[in-house]
């Protein structure tokens, strides 16, 4: 491609949503919309909100996409239109049909990052992050300090967390204000303001080529924020979420329980301050469901107030009201009150009227109404008591587990007794007064200026659909206490747009902003919860001041479909993947494979390709802030090996402050308080200080090394080999270079210390040749004293190092005890690999390149592959002594023609070939320009010419490869329309050798075991002549070619090529000689050697011409002799050796081909290039000339008189009126044998209409082919017969032996069945003769015709065999007994694509 440009093709699909697919691209690629093939021939617009060229992106601004047809043609497959992405971000597109929209989807395109003074690139999978608590880094004129450990350990990226003004908690990710830089990081003597870590920023990037992100926290802020007692509606309150009040009194009380157990006043009913087993929470249980729902009776907040409603509809049927339904199946349901007071609930007094009617006025009546009406609320509202009852269930079950989790299990944070900086369960709404008695405090809840400031808290619910706002109205989970609950923040509350909550989309606006100026990146904090509406507002903003920014989100969703929606909407780069979810060293190895690259030895890909669904770029981590310690799930000695493992993978990576120094505790985000140790290279290290000695800080650094050279040499593909429990290999391929880099670790899940491992280390076989030992470094202990956590510093354990040695020879190596290398198979080198000291927490990284051999066989394969495409060149050997692969040119049809032509096309390239034998007879040896080879065997020069399979897999090679009729049919689609003209030459002069009888062979069988048992192969033959001469330039020059004639008489034995020749044209003049004489012989060594299923009659083969009619006819009605072939295999059914479709007599689509053949040859005699003006014939004993003038009179003259069906009942011509059952249609044949198989309605007719159209009157032919169209057109084929024919079975199954006479052993195979090839002639029959009726039944036609093909497109795309099937079953349903590919299927599409 011009440019080397890289260009990717989305096919759209009639319907297809893709909005949970992820499409990734990269700036400078082009993206090209094509119809898929269910679009094809519609009128299909495609918009997109990518911005012209020019303009800024808006998101709801969406623009019309253009059209271009680069081949001109009238298919669809190429049509395109395009956008050249040079922004980075997420894009929507959409397409309609007409005006209904269709589908859609999104892009997303990832921002291009660069570093150091020369703005150079930094590939995302070259990505080494590091996450530091931002309060940890201590006074800002001390960060550099710190921040140096991460440069000296090869990390390119930082992620802070937060560096706002932090909340009471402390926590990093509760904000008490979004603008103000912590006032922490400030000095007695200098501020730290905005633009210092600005400017420090923009150092870290040009002096020490790293990039900085941080995190936007959006979803929530903290209890304290200043900024939100100024506006309380930016919370969800009582005022503006009046649906939580039931959840805040329920809340309040729980808090009153918990000072009452703090107070020790709970301890007489069994619930102590510190609570220690299961008895303590069943107490919990007993006294909330005794004591405090009783109290607090939530349902009340959904009831109706009975009497209040049972008065106020007296009173209305007092009045005398009647109510109305406007629907029937409206029943009385309660309208919950918007307040949410108690018992503020009402009813539809209009459905209530509508519903209990008085059978009378009197107030008795009345009264028997009213009580039916107290009945029926009675019944509503103890429903929902039943509700609210389910709600306090889960409650319950949520508070014991949150207990249980926070004060008894081994894994949790063992808070202690139950107090209120510790209370019972975490509070789940603000109160910002002081305590009152339950009854006091609900009082307020309708005080709005008091109830503003209840607000809800933030948290997160496990499996909740993060596409649900659960504070929003509808949810429960603040009621049925579902929220795991973060008491120092308020979640947020945007509302659908700006304006329904100015204040803080404004200043979360700002925030956005300050964040996209001074950093290269952002990671969305708690993204799977954040209103995604909101996220892609703020994203917006940011990109218009960042361009390129790099947007990273962690995911908690458990769904790839799911992330999906949030990282196309938010065009998120890289999602947070976790190596510490794995539980063992199997389930790590899987991760690197799952996160990045392709596989070892796929396919270099073209540069343009189409649009593959992608799972999101992960940022793969060894350790995320938010994980618990590996030293405390796993072993210290496994942080090495992991952080390897993680390293191999062909993703960004990284890891956070604390695991390389081997720290034994969570940094936790909260309570931690200490500063990270300072960058000290000097050998005596102080207090809170760090080097190359410390934890695994030197191994970090090689690892980090490696990471980016792999990421920026193109080593995209990746294997993991799960070597033994503990030992993963993972190898790193880069397929231009063919080197490898191959890393084993073995890891230590288990504590080395305590646990069992293997001396015995498996052997390694590594293909190829070692050039060198990356690296190897062992986790080992040295003497120090023990551990112990510094006052001031976060420390980590001091008497564990790395001993690492970096590019060595293998013979230098520690860890391995020999290398070996051995011959497996003939071109297999392998390197043997024994291991000596490999002990847990060790690694080993080899650099390997192909051996010598290999080396010397890529370059000869790239030398075959510069032809198609010079990007080959790069890498291997070159190679100058091969010879070309591709000699086949394809003709500028194909060449210049659509992808869907394209690729027709290489089913040419699949059909015609040459075999180990040959399977053509040999040609006169005085033609030229006949290919020649030396036989293997033999080593003889022989003739190799290319012959044409009928179909695959079943007609592949051997004596059945070839036939006349099927080579015929397909060859003028697979070689003349695509250009192999010299082939298809030969392959008529072959066949026209073989003449004998008049007839050429069925089956060719190299010609010496030929059989001359059908009528129609020579008129097939004879039209391929005519289209040759038509297509081929000088195409008449066949007509002197020589034929070797192999049988020069009917009865002569197979004659040597050479011994008698003859031009073509005597050939073809022979053989209509002979129909005109007539032809009647037996079959030589006819019975059941040569076909065992027919009888005895179907060996003797008859053909002629009916001298008053013209017409060509023949056969008898136990045989065969068109293309509708199928003989009877059945004894049980009693159909043996009876063909299923004779078409004895004059079958149509022979006169068709007769005719063509006649008038073909009268115009080359009428130019004097055919030496003869007509046959001569030998009747009542003397010789008598017929012209091909008058022959083609008289087909013409007496074609649609014998051969339509005519409309008219008392027609003069029909034969047999009685068997007409269609009218308006044309005749399968005239003169069967059993005369109503000539008024089934078959495809056969269409094929006339192609080669002969002159035959038929264009509105009667346009009749016929509409009835075609509607009942024997199928999905991908023709029906072979009328679907209304009594013997009509669409589904064709040659195993299936049983009593039914018309569908044993396959009988049925041309009796409906939907068969490929006479698609082509009934497409092509529509196109011409729609020509003929009007432009605008044209243009119809053309459409119909692309919506056809764009199924066999469809077909091609999906097919194995890259191929169109012989046939189908009723309605297009797969059939397992046809060929995949059939050469005379894929050669008619063709053939409609020429003609288009």
């Amino acid at each position: 491609m011009p440019g080397g440009k890289e260009t990717r093709l989305l096919h759209l699909g009639e319907m297809e949503k893709l909005d949970k697919t992820l499409f990734r691209l990269e700036q400078g690629f082009e993206l090209q919309f094509r119809l898929g093939p269910t679009l094809q021939g519609k009128p299909v617009t495609v918009y997109t909100n990518y911005p012209a060229s020019g303009e800024v992106f808006d998101r709801h601004k969406f623009r019309t996409l253009s059209w271009h047809n680069p081949t001109g043609k009238e298919d669809d497959s190429d049509k395109y239109c395009k956008l050249d992405l040079q922004i980075s971000g997420s894009y929507q597109y959409y397409f309609s049909l007409g005006n209904e929209k269709s589908g859609g989807g999104y892009i997303v395109v990832d921002p291009i990052l660069r570093v150091g003074a020369d703005n150079h690139v930094l590939p995302l999978d070259c990505v080494t992050l590091q996450t530091f608590l931002a309060k940890c880094l201590g006074p800002f004129h001390e960060w550099e300090d710190r921040l140096k450990v991460a440069k000296e350990t090869g990390y390119n990226m930082i992620h802070f967390t937060p560096l706002q003004k932090l909340g009471l908690s402390r926590s990093c990710y509760s904000l008490a204000d979004q603008l103000e830089v912590n006032p922490e990081f400030s000095s007695p003597n200098k501020q730290c303001t905005w633009s210092d870590i600005g400017a420090l920023v923009e150092k870290l990037k040009t002096e020490w080529n790293m990039l900085c992100v941080t995190d936007v926290v959006y979803n929530h802020t903290a209890t304290n924020s200043e900024w939100l007692r100024m506006h309380p509606e930016c919370g969800y309150n009582l005022v503006n979420s009046p649906h939580l009040k039931p959840a805040w009194v329920l809340d309040r009380a729980l808090w009153h329980l918990t000072c009452m157990v703090a107070d020790g006043k709970c301890t007489a009913k069994g619930i102590p301050p510190l609570i220690e087993n299961d008895h303590h929470l069943n107490c919990i249980r007993k006294i909330i469901w005794e004591d405090v729902y009783p109290k607090i009776k939530l349902w009340e907040f959904f009831q109706v107030d009975v009497d209040k409603a049972v008065q106020q509809f007296k009173t209305l049927l007092t009045q005398g009201k009647m109510g109305t339904k406007s629907d029937p199946n409206q029943h009385l349901q309660i309208v919950q009150d918007p307040e949410y007071r108690r018992f503020g609930c009402t009813v539809d007094m209009n459905i209530a009227l509508a519903t209990f009617i008085p059978h009378s006025n009197g107030p008795a009546a009345i009264e028997e109404c009213c009580n039916w009406f107290r009945k029926r609320l009675e019944e509503l509202n103890a429903e929902k008591h039943r509700q609210t009852h389910h709600h306090q269930e889960q409650a319950v079950n949520c508070l014991v587990g949150t207990v249980v989790y926070e004060r008894l299990a081994c894994g949790g944070p063992k808070l202690g007794p139950i107090t209120r900086k510790y209370p019972l369960v975490t509070r789940y709404f603000t109160y910002p007064f002081k305590d009152l008695t339950v009854e006091e405090e609900e009082t307020m809840i309708h005080q709005p200026d008091k109830s503003c400031y209840f607000m809800a808290h933030n948290g997160w619910v496990m499996g909740d659909d993060p596409l649900k706002n659960f504070a929003e109205p509808g949810s429960n989970v603040y009621l049925r206490r579902e929220l795991i609950c973060w008491g120092d923040s308020v979640k947020l509350r945007y509302g659908n747009k700006p304006e329904d909550c100015p204040y803080l989309w404004a200043h979360m606006k700002k925030y956005t902003e300050i964040t996209a100026k001074y950093f290269h990146g952002v990671r969305l904090d708690n993204c799977h919860s954040t209103p995604i509406h909101v996220a892609e507002y703020m994203l917006d903003t940011a990109r218009k001041l960042r361009a390129n920014l790099y947007v990273v989100a962690e995911l908690f969703t458990g769904n790839e479909e799911l992330d999906n929606i949030f990282v196309n909407r938010l065009g998120i780069t890289s999602l947070i993947r976790e190596a510490m979810t794995a539980y063992n060293s199997h389930e790590e190895g899987r991760l690197v494979y799952r996160f990045g690259g392709e596989p070892v030895g796929s396919f270099v890909q073209p540069r343009l390709r189409p649009l593959m669904p992608a799972i999101a770029h992960a940022l793969f981590m060894d350790i995320t802030h938010d994980n618990e310690c590996p030293i405390q799930h796993r072993s210290a000695y496994d942080a090495l090996p992991s952080a390897m493992i993680v390293s191999m993978a062909c993703c960004a990576t990284g890891s956070t402050k604390g695991y390389d120094e081997l720290v034994p505790h969570q940094i936790s985000v909260v309570s931690e308080e200490r500063f990270y140790a300072k960058w000290n290279p000097a050998a005596h290290l102080a207090s809170g200080e760090v080097n190359f000695q410390t934890g695994i800080l030197a191994g970090r650094l090689a690892m980090n090394r490696l990471h980016q050279e792999l990421g920026a040499k193109g080593f995209n593909q990746v294997y993991v080999d799960q070597v033994d429990e503990d030992i993963v290999a993972v190898t790193r391929h880069c397929p231009n270079t063919h080197q490898s880099v191959v890393a084993v670790s073995r890891t230590a899940f288990r504590d080395p210390k305590t646990s069992f491992y293997s001396k015995e280390v498996p052997e390694m076989c590594i293909p190829g040749k070692i050039e060198e030992v990356v690296l190897e470094a062992r986790t080992i202990e040295r003497s120090a004293s023990p551990y112990k956590k510094d006052e001031h510093f976060v420390n980590g354990l001091p008497n564990f190092t790395v001993e690492l040695r970096e590019h060595i020879q293998i013979k230098d190596s520690k860890i391995i005890k020999q290398a070996g290398t051995a011959i497996k198979g003939p071109n297999e080198f392998v390197q043997e690999i024994e291991f000596e000291k490999l002990t847990p927490g060790s690694v080993i990284v080899f650099r390997v390149s192909l051996d010598p051999k290999a080396q010397e066989a890529v370059g000869v394969l790239r030398n075959h592959l510069i032809q198609f495409s010079p990007h080959f060149k790069s890498g291997s050997l070159p190679d100058d002594h091969s010879a070309p692969i591709l000699n086949t040119l394809f003709s500028s049809f194909v060449q210049n023609g659509s992808t869907f032509v394209k690729h027709l096309s290489l089913g040419s390239v699949q059909m015609c070939g040459i075999g180990r034998y040959p399977c053509l007879p040999d040609l006169s040896p005085s033609l030229h320009d006949v290919p020649y080879r030396l036989n293997e065997i033999t080593n003889v020069k022989e003739q190799c010419c290319v012959s044409l399979a009928a179909g695959l897999p079943h007609f592949s090679s051997g004596i059945f490869r070839s036939w006349g009729r099927d080579t015929f049919i397909a060859l003028r689609g697979l070689m003349l329309v695509t250009g192999r003209y010299l082939e298809a030459r030969n392959i008529i002069l072959a066949f026209g050798g073989t003449l004998r009888h008049g007839l050429i062979p069925n089956l060719l069988g190299q010609g010496t075991h030929a059989r001359y048992n059908c009528r129609d192969a020579v008129w097939w033959w004879l039209q391929c002549i005519q289209d040759y001469c038509t297509i081929v330039p000088n195409g008449l020059d066949i007509l002197r070619c020589p034929v070797s004639r192999m049988y020069p008489t009917d009865d002569s034995s197979p004659q040597p090529a050479g011994t008698v020749d003859q031009p073509l044209y005597e050939v073809i003049q022979e053989a209509m000689q002979r129909h005109m004489e007539g032809i009647n012989f037996r079959e030589r060594n006819a019975g059941p050697q040569i076909d065992q299923n027919m009888r005895d009659e179907g060996f003797n083969v008859t053909a002629g011409v009916d001298h008053e009619t013209g017409f060509v006819f023949g056969g008898n009605r136990f045989n065969c002799g068109t293309w509708m072939d199928k003989m009877g295999e059945s004894d049980r059914a009693r159909n043996k050796g009876i063909p299923a479709t004779p078409r004895d007599g004059s079958a149509v689509e022979i006169i068709g081909l007769c005719k063509s053949a006649v008038r073909w040859l009268l115009e080359l005699s009428g130019k004097n290039v055919f030496p003869f003006r007509g046959v001569t014939v030998k009747r009542h004993g003397r010789e008598e000339t017929i012209a091909y003038d008058e022959w083609n009179r008289k087909i013409q003259e007496h074609f649609e008189r014998l051969f339509f069906v005519s409309e008219n009942p008392a027609d003069p011509n029909e034969k047999h009126p009685n068997l007409v059952h269609k009218r308006g249609i044309y005749k399968d044949s005239y003169g069967a044998s059993s005369p109503w198989c000539d008024y089934q309605l078959r495809p056969n007719f269409t094929i006339a209409m192609v080669v002969a159209p002159e035959l038929f009157t264009p509105e009667r032919a346009w009749k016929a082919l509409q009835i075609a169209e509607e009942k024997l057109l199928g999905p991908l084929g023709m029906k072979t017969l009328d679907p209304d024919d009594m013997v009509y079975c669409g589904v064709y199954d040659n195993a299936l032996d049983n009593d039914n006479y018309n569908v044993a052993r396959g009988f049925n195979y041309h009796q409906g069945p939907e068969w490929l090839w006479p698609i082509g002639y009934f497409l092509r029959a529509k196109l011409y003769f729609s020509k003929l009726i009007s432009p605008g039944t044209y243009a119809k036609t053309v459409v119909m015709v692309k919506n056809v093909l764009s199924r066999h497109y469809v077909h091609l795309e999906r097919s194995s065999w890259k191929g169109l099937p012989e046939l189908t079953n009723e309605n297009g349903q797969y059939c397992p007994f046809s060929c995949e590919t059939q050469a005379w299927s894929i050669g008619v599409i063709l053939e409609i694509l020429y003609d288009l």
